[in-house]
Parts: structure tokens; C-alpha cells; sequence
């Protein structure tokens, strides 16, 4: 996967140039509340243009089962227009490839962009039927392909539209992410340490089992942390638990063993008997009390892990370790991104929820890349290939 044709590679003076983008920004009442999306899509997007490119952007955006003003991308273009200091062109169509769009394209000069509405207003899309692909093909000469927070979706803009056009790359922001990603996952620096949080061991079960074979220290925090306590032999009280993974939780620490790794979970933790932020809370060690659960790492923990990091050269992080919503129980999150905000160190984080609580804390600056995909990057790490970047011709 990482040998992939880049936007480096093409000749586009005078081409139309189809650049699938990630513009599934959050909306509320049609405005825009984070745009790092949009601001990740802008080198691509000028390098096309100022190569003399006719470059027609398509993305989708929410999961709309119909057509519905609310999932309309007609904001980014309002938005994209202001950063880009130029008109970008929107083609209101419903059936994406319209005659708005036919006709907006027609119009186009060197330089211009245009705007397709959400793909996903088409059912086509997400079952990458071939006609929708043919469709948005026929728009174009050349595709590139810069949303990797959907490139593991083989739909009709990601993959089937590859099919139909007679070159296709990557941009820079997915080059960014494979390389990044790939050198880690493959190539690290070592000493390699992989952070793992968020709620469920079921999202991350092939993630931990590739990850082994590959860091020197494996870190498990937040909510998934409490089923390797219950495998470890401690009570969890009302905490989040996956009683059917304890058996693989066991498992996956005896791999560690074997394979000579750090592995290393909670050990104390900060309780609360209820799931708000204005409640009581205290910090027990090992256990949990019956009636009480688990909404943060305690202060040995956070010791524990800082000192984990603080050596390491290669550093991937995905998920919080706590509630990171809640004030009092964002304590483990923030020393865990302040202690990869002080390391001299590649850190990479893997989109989410860790890559919005990094930006909140405003550490974003001093991480080497904030992965734009959530479920791309995981998918990545379990050393799956990704059907939108392998769909991409390589070099």
C-alpha cells in the first residue's frame, strides 16, 4: 500500500480532475463547528489548481438514507470558497451527477473547481454499484483520491469509480497518512509503544493482537481497561465490561508475555457512582467497589504510563483513557497527550475521539500527525488493506 501513484505524479494542465475529499464536517443549523477536514482537503486541492487543473471535488457527508437539505454540502462550498480565495462552484443536484453538475463541468477553465453534492444522496453509492461509478467517471480524466477517513468503504467514489478512468492517485493528505502509518505499523523506531483506549475491547480485538506483534510496550486504558482488570483477577464494580472478552483479554496477556512485551493496564483507577461530571468521585487502587465504576485513570496510572512513554521514539495512540467530556475525569487523557506533547518522538494519533480530545486540549501542534480517520487508521493497524488506497494505481 505503500507504493501509490501520488498527485506529485500526474500531468493535469487542462484535465478535469475528480478528487474524492472527506468534507463529512459536523453541522449545526447549517454551520460548520469544526473544519479541520476541510483545511486537511487545501493542499491537494491547490496544488490542481495551480498545476492548471479542472478539478471537480466530490464527498459525502452524514449517512442520509434520501436526499435532505440538512446533509447538503452546500456549506463547504460557501466555506471552501473562503479558504480557497476563489469561487468554488456548487452542483446542487440531488442525483449527484445532474445537470447542474454536467453543466458546471462543461463550463469549467483551468484552475476552476467545482462541487458535487453528498454521494451519498445516491443509494449507489455505499453498495458501489457500477452505474453511479460510471457516472461520476464520465465527469472526468483523472481521479484522486484524498479521504482516507473512507477509504476503508469500498463505495462508488472511492473504489468503483477507479475502474472507469484512465489514471488514478492518491493526494496528499492520504500519502501522508499511509506513509505515517505505514512506517509505523512496519518500519517503527524503536522503543515502539501503542496506547489503546476508548469503550470497547471489541472494536480493537484484531488491533491488539497485530499490535503485539509488532511494539515493545502496549498501553490499555479507558473503558476497554476493565475487562483486562476482570481477566486479571480484580472486581470491576458497575464498571464498563465485556464479560465474553475476558477469556481473550487473558489471552492477549499471555501473548504479551511470550512475546516479551510491556503490557500494561490500570493500576488505580478514579470511581464515581454516577455517569455525570458535577458527582462524587475518589481514587481506589486495584479493585473496584461494588456500586461504583470506573470513569478515569487514577495518579499512579497516569505516573505509570508517562514513564512508559517517555523513551519511546514511535508512539501511536487511539482512544482516551477516561471520560474526557467530563472535566473531572479527563485527567488521564491530558497526561497522556502531555506526555506525547514531550517526548522527542514520531507520535501519531489515531483520529476519533483521541484526535478530538488532543485538538480540545490544544496539544493538536505538538503531535507529528492527527490521523483524519477514526475507523481507517484502526483498520490500518490491524494490518488490513484499505480497498480505497489499494483501488489507487501504484507507482
Amino acid at each position: 500500500m505503500l507504493n501509490k501513484k501520488s498527485v506529485d505524479d500526474l500531468q493535469v494542465k487542462g484535465k478535469r480532475v475528480l478528487v474524492r475529499c472527506d468534507f463529512n464536517v459536523p453541522l449545526q443549523d447549517g454551520v460548520i463547528t469544526d473544519e479541520n477536514r476541510i483545511v486537511a482537503a487545501l493542499p491537494t486541492i491547490n496544488k490542481l489548481i495551480s498545476e492548471g487543473a479542472k478539478v471537480i471535488l466530490c464527498s459525502h457527508l452524514g449517512k442520509p438514507k434520501e436526499p435532505t437539505p440538512s446533509a447538503s454540502l452546500a456549506p463547504v462550498a460557501t466555506r471552501l470558497s473562503e479558504k480557497l480565495g476563489k469561487t468554488v462552484v456548487f452542483a446542487a443536484d440531488d442525483t449527484v451527477v445532474g445537470e447542474n453538475a454536467k453543466k458546471a463541468v462543461e463550463a469549467m477553465q483551468e484552475g476552476d473547481v467545482v462541487l458535487l453534492e453528498n454521494t451519498r444522496f445516491r443509494k449507489e453509492e455505499t453498495k458501489n454499484v457500477e452505474e453511479f461509478s460510471k457516472e461520476l467517471a464520465s465527469l472526468c480524466d483523472v481521479y484522486v483520491n484524498d479521504a482516507f477517513g473512507s477509504s476503508h468503504r469500498a463505495h462508488c467514489s472511492t473504489v468503483g469509480v477507479t475502474k472507469f478512468v484512465s489514471e488514478s492517485a492518491v493526494g496528499y493528505l492520504m500519502d501522508k497518512e499511509i506513509t505515517y502509518l505505514g512506517n509505523a505499523v512496519n518500519n517503527p523506531e524503536r522503543p515502539f509503544v501503542a496506547i489503546l483506549g476508548g469503550a470497547k475491547v471489541s472494536d480493537k480485538i484484531n488491533v491488539i493482537n497485530n499490535l503485539l506483534e509488532k511494539v515493545d510496550t502496549l498501553i490499555i486504558g479507558g473503558g476497554m481497561a476493565y475487562t483486562f482488570m476482570k481477566a486479571n483477577g480484580l472486581e470491576v464494580g458497575n464498571s464498563l465490561l465485556e464479560a465474553d472478552k475476558v477469556e481473550y483479554a487473558k489471552e492477549m496477556m499471555e501473548k504479551a508475555k511470550e512475546k516479551g512485551v510491556n503490557f500494561l493496564i490500570p493500576v488505580d483507577t478514579v470511581v464515581t457512582q454516577e455517569f455525570k461530571n458535577d458527582t462524587e468521585f475518589k481514587t481506589v487502587e486495584g479493585g473496584i467497589p461494588e456500586g461504583w465504576q470506573g470513569l478515569d485513570i487514577g495518579e499512579k496510572t497516569r505516573e505509570l504510563f508517562a514513564n512508559a512513554i517517555k523513551d519511546a521514539k514511535t508512539v501511536v495512540w487511539n482512544g482516551p483513557m477516561g471520560v474526557f467530556e467530563f472535566e473531572n475525569f479527563a485527567k488521564g487523557t491530558i497526561a497522556v497527550a502531555e506526555a506525547l506533547a514531550n517526548i522527542d518522538a514520531t507520535t501519531i494519533i489515531g483520529g476519533g475521539d483521541s484526535a478530538a480530545a488532543v485538538n480540545q486540549l490544544g496539544f493538536g501542534d505538538k503531535m507529528s500527525h492527527i490521523s483524519t480517520g477514526g475507523g481507517a487508521s484502526l483498520e490500518f493497524l490491524e494490518g488490513k488493506e484499505l480497498p480505497g488506497v489499494v483501488a489507487a494505481n501504484d507507482k
